[in-house]
């Protein structure tokens, strides 16, 4: 910086710290700029000149950094005297440096997510070549931008896993500032850890294949995490990045408390004894009793009896699961309750997954009916199944998103549904 930028003297009373790197405070108008009366450093005594006149030319184009006085004929908003002026004052709303990118799985709640946040969706192109390699294309610049990618692990789970990381990767080698991937249902959530199986109590030798899909995110450039409802919390001890694990059960006592006239009346119950902290939960929000059913399996999707705990007669009874899959645990407590006395039964899930014959054994149940969250797309399965609703959590989303960028915390989204 040449001599004739420097400021040396003291500054006066009523000048900001702001104003004295500029050189020249305001006096009323932003076409008065008085300038400092202290001497230059380079020649003592010299007072240091007057910017040029509206409209003249000539003054120092290294000015333009420092001065906020535009010189020239141009609009600009005069404060009030002793106010430096501001060119572009920030938007309250403006969310700058930020890309989303959505991946192949689930467009339509990655639309949610941006319109919500008031932006459009990167331009990323997705293909496969003839031998089924997967191809992105990023199509914008994300140097130095904070990004955010929504791919949820669900319909061809590997070929969407493989998408997420491969486009993590590419905009990690793009410069990205940081990268945020957003999994609203984890792949391989089920496979957390080592189970016993067969006749014999052995441990198998199984892979831990959460973990694996945790080293395979962090490797690909992922710097931050966003899910919801784990099936087990104890993944987020695999990654070495930060993870953020949302919660449903806002939005689910919103529900329940909209669409549930009886809910008052109600009993929040568990269909196997892993679920029994997430309903206790619920039911002291709601302030109503909660019971649990215990099930015995011979083999994976398969259940082979299934014992209840607790009094369900003439109440209504409501399931709650953080996932579904073939439904075979859900359909057959749901008639374990009706068998106990139960008035209606409802079922509440976080991941519907509804595969193979998931659909057909729901309709044949006794359900009012099936509650699931937009974390999976639910419209070709809502046609076949008109028991099915869902819950919209695309607003939790993307306030997590803003408050991440912004560097807010999240912990308020795990008791309240933003508006």
């Amino acid at each position: 910086m040449s001599a004739s930028l420097r400021q040396t003297a003291p500054l006066p009373p009523s000048v900001t710290r702001q104003q004295h790197v500029t050189g020249y405070w305001w006096e009323g108008s932003a076409s008065t700029a008085v300038p400092p009366t202290s001497a230059s450093p380079s020649v003592p005594g010299s007072p240091r000149p007057a910017p040029p006149a509206p409209g003249r030319t000539g003054a120092d184009p290294r000015r333009c950094l420092f001065d906020p006085a535009p010189w020239g004929n141009r609009s600009l908003s005069v404060p009030a005297a002793g106010v430096p002026a501001r060119r572009h004052p920030p938007s309250p709303h403006a969310m700058p440096n930020i890309v989303l990118f959505s991946g192949s799985s689930h467009h339509d709640l990655s639309q949610r997510v941006a319109d919500r946040l008031g932006l459009e969706l990167g331009k990323v192109v997705t293909k496969k070549f003839s031998n089924q390699e997967t191809s992105v294309e990023i199509g914008e610049s994300v140097r130095g931008e904070d990004v955010y990618i929504i791919q949820s692990g669900c319909g061809e789970i590997n070929d969407n896993l493989m998408e997420l990381l491969i486009m993590i990767n590419a905009c990690k080698i793009a410069s990205s500032s940081r990268v945020t991937a957003v999994i609203p249902c984890f792949p391989y959530a089920r496979q957390d850890k080592k189970d016993k199986k067969g006749a014999v109590e052995r441990w198998s030798r199984a892979p831990i294949s959460a973990k694996l899909v945790a080293n395979m995110l962090s490797v690909a450039g992922a710097d931050h995490i966003i899910t919801m409802d784990l099936h087990a919390s104890q993944i987020q001890g695999f990654f070495d990045i930060p993870v953020d694990n949302l919660y449903a059960e806002p939005a689910v006592l919103q529900w329940i408390k909209e669409n549930i006239l009886e809910w008052k009346n109600c009993i929040i119950v568990s269909p196997d004894a892993g679920g029994a902290k997430r309903v206790t939960s619920i039911a002291d929000r709601l302030n109503v009793e909660f019971a649990l059913i215990h099930k015995e399996r011979k083999k994976a999707n398969e259940v082979d009896r299934m014992v209840l705990v607790g009094d369900v007669k003439d109440r209504v009874a409501i399931l709650v699961d953080d996932m579904a899959d073939t439904c075979g645990t859900i359909c057959h407590a749901a008639d374990k309750l009706v068998s106990a006395g139960a008035t209606k039964v409802y079922a509440i899930l976080t991941h519907g997954i509804f595969s193979g014959p998931a659909i057909s054994r729901i309709n044949n149940a006794a359900f009012e009916a099936v509650v699931v969250t937009n974390t999976i797309p639910q419209e070709e399965k809502m046609k076949h199944c008109p028991k099915i609703q869902f819950i919209d959590i695309s607003m939790i989303l993307a306030e997590a998103i803003r408050r991440t960028h912004n560097g807010e915390s999240v912990s308020y989204l795990f008791s309240h549904v933003p508006l």
